[in-house]
């Protein structure tokens, strides 16, 4: 037997793994924008939604009609037009039907789909469904040659390109979604708003976006809510495809008598979750961040009503709602960004103007493909009519030849002119049809369709007739979804903000009663009460007090480090005073280099002096050390080896300044200059060594100073050391403590 030889195959040609990604990654892209994320500007649809309401369509669930199963619906979408997981299909269908996640529902169902708490939907095998009257009129006319068809994944089917959409989806329903390098949000609107939009649109197609916005004033969310934005941001908004809207939580207070009450929130932002919204406000409330608010109770049942405790009847409403406002969901920002597919499923970001422009365009091309279906069907009625009038002027001989002869259709199609399609339909009547061959009907039928005919060649030769005819259309759907309807009226209403006087600090936190320990490691804590100094406080071995004041945690707390830099810490923030806290280099950015040279209370329009060991410095104003980084704010400007050495409060009228020489200085206060920053003047000159301590006081009242036990002794013949700002002083009296400072009290 012959050996087989194999002819050696070509080697397939290799691919680059960057071209390889290259292309792959584009296809993903590009599926992902215009099959997933995506929605089509004409009818507002991504394909998953299109597919469900075609299906739905097909298994005839019009709004009369009985409901189905979900799960046969789900059924006929994967088998037939989405190759996906039944579940992904299943929450785009129950989205559909969610009153609190669609301005109009376009899914009727049966069952439960789900609560605005985020509690998901039953089984699909419990719930039920129809089609609303909103999703009618989106697929109203697609028998009709509205919109294009395609095979389906399979090929075996087929499927529609876009909807007719004569209910602007888009915009009324408004649309989500994260693609690849793009993303889209679209809120929410009014469709009586939108429809007059709309038809000033039509009848000015050069309108600016400034004037839509007067018919279209904002979203208009199912939740409804409360709109505080700007007219002017709103317009820009629109006019760019891009900006965002504040929607803030409906509420009202309600009397109990005897002077208390409770605000009662009866709707919430668009998207938020109650059940989540409370356990936020219920974790501020444990962590005391919501000193105005006493309790919080979800009383809800079919409508929302959350129930808001003040904490005493004093509460100023407005300032308890502000303060919710800033720290949870009951104020949201929803985004607005029109990035959608193009009627040539091109993605762009769109203007309002585009939006509206885009439907009505396509309305318009619904409207000449259903007249042009129309007339195809009139007219291969008019053809029948005329070979039925021929059969019945000559019914005996149609009859006879019907009888006689072996080929009836040519010999019909010779003796009276008919083409094949007339003679075929002679051919096909029954026999009782013959008593209905009246020529007045057939007449009648035939001037009737004659004059519709001429009515539709009208309409596609006139194209201001056919704008006519689409704006009919859209009072039709204004007239059914207006103000005055159930489904239709404004749910959100548009407001500003209200202006609040600035609230103090106190109204945000909750006062009490602090004493600041820091030790001299660095570990800060805030023990409640105030503690006495010689209180028996626990540091960790080798550790003992550095700074030991009383405060509120409603201050805020300075800290000054040796580069100079000034930190801010809200006394609140401190760890309580079980255990030992916590360093203070977690809670601010202090570096192992430096370490903290003074902390102290904030006193608004306090002036401070702070000084460098080199004897440099000057007057800051407090309220300009305020720091809002962790990494604080530069202050005194220090080039190493010299340090930030001491910062203290302006108060008096002269500057004692004693250096490491026990060399002391007195001058005005008023030779010192005030900044907010830089290296400042030499306050005292040195030889040797450098700074030791400042202090300002009164010259009239006299320089005290403390000994380690704080005794205090006070000097008032100071004419011996005073002098100008920068001479390097006179060696201290006796009596001055021997280390150098001027001490602090016991």
């Amino acid at each position: 037997m012959p050996k087989v030889v194999t002819p050696p195959r070509d080697p397939e040609p290799e691919i680059g793994l960057k071209g390889a990604l290259e292309e792959r990654y584009l296809a993903y892209a590009l599926s992902t924008i215009m099959h997933r994320a995506l929605p089509d500007v004409r009818d507002g649809m991504k394909p998953v939604h299109r597919r469900v309401l075609f299906a739905m369509r097909q298994l005839k669930l019009d709004p009369g009609s009985g409901f189905k199963k979900c799960a046969r619906v789900v059924g006929d979408v994967i088998g037939r037009y989405h190759p996906h997981g039944d579940q992904s299909v299943y929450d785009a269908l129950v989205r559909l039907a969610q009153s609190f996640s669609l301005r109009y529902p376009l899914v009727d169902g049966q069952g439960n789909f789900g609560n605005i708490d985020g509690d998901n939907a039953a089984a699909m095998r419990y719930t039920e469904a129809r089609m609303t009257e909103v999703a009618r009129l989106l697929l109203d006319g697609i028998d009709e040659d509205a919109v294009d068809f395609r095979e389906t994944y399979d090929g075996e089917d087929q499927e529609p390109v876009v909807l007719p959409g004569a209910f602007p989806n888009l915009l009324a329903n408004g649309a989500s979604g994260i693609a690849v390098g793009m993303a889209t949000s679209i809120p929410p609107h009014n469709v009586a708003e939108l429809c007059d939009a709309a038809l000033h649109l039509i009848r000015h197609p050069q309108a600016s976006a400034a004037k839509l916005v007067e018919f279209v004033p904002g979203p208009d969310f199912p939740t409804g809510g409360i709109i505080v934005e700007s007219r002017e941001s709103i317009a820009e908004a629109y006019a760019t495809g891009r900006g965002g809207f504040r929607v803030r939580a409906r509420w009202h207070q309600e009397d109990l008598g005897r002077g208390t009450w409770v605000l009662v929130v009866t709707e919430i932002p668009y998207q938020v979750q109650k059940s989540k919204l409370i356990e936020r406000i219920a974790d501020l409330l444990n962590a005391k961040k919501l000193p105005l608010l006493e309790d919080v109770r979800d009383e809800s049942a079919e409508d929302i009503r959350v129930v808001l405790v003040p904490k005493s009847r004093t509460v100023e409403p407005a300032h308890l709602m502000e303060s919710l406002f800033r720290t949870t969901e009951l104020e949201s920002r929803i985004p607005l960004n029109m990035n959608v597919l193009s009627a040539a499923q091109v993605p762009a970001v769109m203007s309002l103007r585009d939006v509206l422009r885009a439907w009505l365009e396509h309305r318009q091309i619904v409207l000449q493909r259903r007249t042009r279906f129309r007339l195809d069907k009139i007219v291969r009625r008019l053809e029948l009519l005329e070979g039925y009038l021929v059969a019945y002027l000559n019914l005996d001989e149609v009859i006879r030849i019907i009888r006689e002869e072996d080929e009836p259709k040519s010999v019909l199609m010779a003796r009276f002119s008919l083409n094949d399609n007339q003679a075929e339909a002679i051919l096909n009547m029954r026999l009782r049809s013959l008593r209905k061959l009246e020529e007045m009907e057939i007449r009648g039928e035939h001037a009737t369709l004659s004059a519709e005919q001429a009515t539709l060649n009208a309409v596609l030769a006139s194209d201001e007739e056919q704008w006519r005819l689409v704006s009919d259309e859209i009072r039709a759907l204004k007239k059914t979804f207006g103000q005055s309807t159930e489904l239709g009226r404004r749910r959100s209403t548009l407001d500003d903000a209200p202006v609040l006087d600035a609230m103090p600090v106190e109204a945000m936190m909750e006062r009490e009663p602090v004493t600041i320990v820091c030790s001299e490691k660095g570990w800060i804590r805030a023990m409640k009460g105030h503690i006495e100094p010689g209180a028996d406080l626990k540091f960790k071995e080798g550790d003992g007090v550095r700074f030991l004041f009383h405060a509120q945690t409603t201050d805020k707390l300075v800290a000054v480090a040796t580069d100079g830099r000034f930190f801010t810490i809200g006394a609140d923030k401190l760890p309580g005073g079980r255990g030992n806290g916590e360093p203070l280099r977690l809670i601010i950015e202090l570096g192992e280099a430096q370490d903290l040279v003074a902390l102290f209370v904030h006193q608004p329009g306090r002036k401070l002096i702070v000084a460098s060991r080199e004897g440099n410095g000057f007057i800051v104003p407090e309220d300009e050390v305020i720091a809002t980084k962790r990494s604080g704010k530069q202050v005194l400007n220090v080039t190493t080896p010299d340090e930030v050495a001491v910062c203290v409060p302006v108060e008096g009228d002269h500057v004692a300044v004693l250096g490491e020489n026990r060399k002391l200085l007195v001058f005005p206060v008023t030779e010192l200059n005030e900044m907010t920053r830089g290296k400042g003047v030499r306050l005292q000159r040195y030889k040797d060594g450098g700074l030791s301590d400042v202090r300002s006081f009164t010259l009239a009242d006299g320089l005290v100073t403390y000994d380690r036990s704080g005794r205090a002794r006070t000097f008032t013949e100071l004419a011996e050391w005073k002098g100008a700002r920068a001479q390097a002083g006179y060696l201290a009296p006796k009596g001055f403590p021997a280390n150098g400072k001027f001490g602090q009290p016991g």
